[in-house]
């Protein structure tokens, strides 16, 4: 059983998922230092307060913290925005990859036909 885990561990696919899942968490924080440290200053400046994430409303005895919810909507749509470019480069470099291979396996499929047409004359 040892043996096996060992094996499942050092397979490529879970060894991509651990370094994509620590990249994930580092590139979230960064995102979240952008937002605290950039962004909610200048959403403050027009908000009259010195932090986004403080805002809140008080119904009764609850309080309702929406600021804090507008700070993760924007690390949402950052984390969210850098992802798509990201996957959309990526997505460009495999289509020219593809592309160019389709391309050889035309060439080879005309030289087959034309291999196989000679020898129907023949």
């Amino acid at each position: 059983m040892l043996k096996e885990f060992k094996n499942f561990i050092l397979r490529g696919n879970v060894l991509d998922l651990a370094v994509g899942v620590i990249i994930g968490a580092a590139f979230t924080a960064l995102v979240k230092s952008l937002v605290d440290n950039l962004i909610n200053p200048l959403i403050g400046m027009f908000v009259q307060s010195t932090a986004l994430a403080h805002l809140s409303v008080t119904v009764g005895k609850t309080k309702f913290t929406y600021g804090a919810f507008l700070n993760d909507v924007i690390n949402f749509i950052i984390t969210a925005f850098v992802i798509f470019i990201l996957i959309k480069f990526i997505n460009k470099l495999f289509s020219k990859k593809e592309e160019t291979v389709e391309e050889q396996k035309n060439e080879e499929l005309e030289t087959l036909q034309e291999i196989r047409d000679l020898l129907k004359k023949q």
